[in-house]
């Protein structure tokens, strides 16, 4: 009982505490319109120079199809750098896309 009231006095704090700002997960859909299914998608924040993880792990997106993307990753960031390997093991990075104005990105042959 002791344990459940002192997380509901720190959750209490939590929520009244003004000024504090709690990350939100950066939400945006991933349009594949290019003739190569995508087998790897890597997202980073533009101000960084490491990619991190592939988002899709073990998946791939299929060209023509779309997909929902959430990227968690705590930070109150909206300006994303994006690296593409297609199918055929081509590379295509797309710098500083700020996806929180965009809510969607395509991929596409023109670019």
């Amino acid at each position: 009982m002791k344990h459940l009231f002192v997380g509901g006095v720190a959750a209490a704090l939590l929520l009244a505490l003004p000024g504090v700002a709690l990350a939100e997960d950066l939400e945006f859909v991933l349009t594949n319109s290019s003739s190569y299914a995508v087998k790897a998608f890597f997202t980073s924040p533009a101000d960084i120079d490491t990619w991190e993880e592939d988002v899709f792990g073990e998946n791939y997106l299929p060209a023509g199809n779309y997909v929902s993307i959430t990227i968690g990753d705590g930070r109150e960031q909206c300006v994303y750098d994006m690296k593409f390997i297609l199918e055929d093991d081509s590379e295509f990075i797309e710098k500083g896309i700020d996806l929180c104005e965009l809510g969607e990105y395509t991929l596409s042959n023109a670019q």
